[in-house]
């Protein structure tokens, strides 16, 4: 399967994304997207010559070395992951440990997707009799995706729901944490610029000094075809008390800089599809509608262990991906197609959102194993969150210590 010799290249699918992406730029005319508004100092017709006469051509020149240079050597959708590549395994085997701040395996990750969609998949029946009448999985998938009920009738409508729970999350948070952000979390929805292309939701922490809040950006963009069930799921892995608590507490330390903005996505990304479950034992999902959409974030992730692992480790081909993710979540056919060539074109950060739920579940356990009664959930967290953003085994000692010091 791995080639031993020869060049590096993408699959033929990826290269065909960004041929598109630059034909779409490049048939604006005056690059809208590129045109920042550049102050005073520099006069905007100086700005326009640069992008007419530097930025357009190099941009042309690349599409045209995408489309006449690398798509014909580009590989095919059959072979869409790195161990396809020369060096491909152990390329990845580094990546999975860069990712993940761990020393799994590819096969140990891939088994562990497929336990955990087991599981999921029980969960999803018992709800879904509960909401729809029916413990086929393909019919609930069915009806998430396609039932109008479970769309939203207008932006409005969409950011009113998550502002409501990130407040109820804010309400519920002192009996949880010990030590709550200064400033609450803003909801705005995504910019106009940004919508169109742009993700279902993310999170902008605040600024070092203090003149931006943390804000939670919901996209209202053709709101009445976003997915009304996942609302709150997002809203507190990106609000409260996920990143919103998690980035906005790290900012205050006082630790180096490094240890309060580090990019450790195993951490971040960890801690808030943690939140997601947590949100269930606080008590903040308002029925089985809710908890359907935080087993579908649920299902993405652990996907994403199967899915990750069978592009790049085991072979798999683009079209075994999509089928995959189609059988076995709920996912929209756009996102389920976006989502497989992310996971082909970034090898092994997809791996980082369940691993890092799951070794922040395995410390936890370990903590109440070991204190039993004295364990306090306001105080792990408080741990957790109080000593910066930290590789996983970082934590691990952290939490270990402080359970001694207990």
């Amino acid at each position: 399967m791995e080639r031993q010799s020869g060049d590096v290249v993408p699959p033929d699918f990826l290269v065909d994304a960004a041929i598109g992406y630059f034909d779409r730029m490049l048939a604006a005319p005056e690059l809208p997207s590129l045109r920042l508004d550049v102050g005073s100092e520099t006069p905007a017709a100086e700005r326009d010559a640069l992008l007419a006469g530097v930025v357009r051509p190099a941009l042309t020149r690349y599409r045209e070395f995408l489309a006449g240079e690398l798509r014909p050597r580009a590989r095919p959708a059959a072979e869409a992951g790195l161990c396809w590549q020369p060096g491909g395994l152990p390329r990845y085997a580094g990546l999975i440990r860069a990712h993940t701040t761990t020393e799994r395996t590819a096969q140990e990750l891939h088994d562990i997707g497929l336990a955990l969609m087991a599981d999921l998949t029980g969960e999803f029946r018992t709800i879904g009799r509960r909401v729809f009448g029916t413990a086929e999985t393909a019919e609930i998938f069915g009806r998430l995706r396609t039932d109008p009920a479970l769309r939203w009738g207008s932006g409005e409508e969409l950011l009113a729901a998550a502002r409501a729970a990130i407040e109820r999350a804010e309400a519920e948070a002192p009996r949880w944490f010990k030590t709550i952000p200064s400033a609450r979390c803003e909801v705005r929805p995504v910019p106009e610029s940004d919508a169109d292309a742009g993700t279902i939701a993310y999170y902008v922490e605040p600024a070092l000094d203090g003149s931006r809040p943390g804000i939670y950006y919901a996209n209202t963009f053709h709101a009445g075809e976003r997915l009304r069930h996942v609302s709150e799921a997002i809203a507190y892995h990106e609000g409260v008390p996920g990143h919103h608590f998690q980035l906005s507490l790290a900012l205050g330390l006082d630790l180096p800089l490094l240890r309060r903005v580090a990019g450790v996505n195993a951490y971040t990304e960890g801690w808030g599809l943690y939140a997601e479950r947590l949100a269930e034992e606080m008590g903040l999902y308002t029925g089985d509608v809710a908890r359907l959409g935080m087993l579908t974030q649920d299902a993405m992730r652990a996907a994403r262990l199967v899915v990750d692992t069978g592009l790049h480790a085991l072979g798999w081909s683009r079209q075994q991906a999509v089928d995959y993710l189609r059988e076995n979540t709920p996912m929209a056919a756009v996102e389920i197609e976006e989502e497989t060539d992310r996971y082909a074109g970034c090898p092994g950060q997809a791996l980082s959102y369940m691993t890092g739920r799951l070794e922040i579940d395995r410390i936890r356990a370990g903590a109440e194993r070991a204190l039993g009664e004295r364990f306090d959930i306001r105080e792990f967290h408080d741990v957790v969150l109080g000593h910066g953003i930290l590789p996983l085994p970082v934590l691990d000692r952290v939490v270990s210590d402080w359970i001694t010091s207990r």
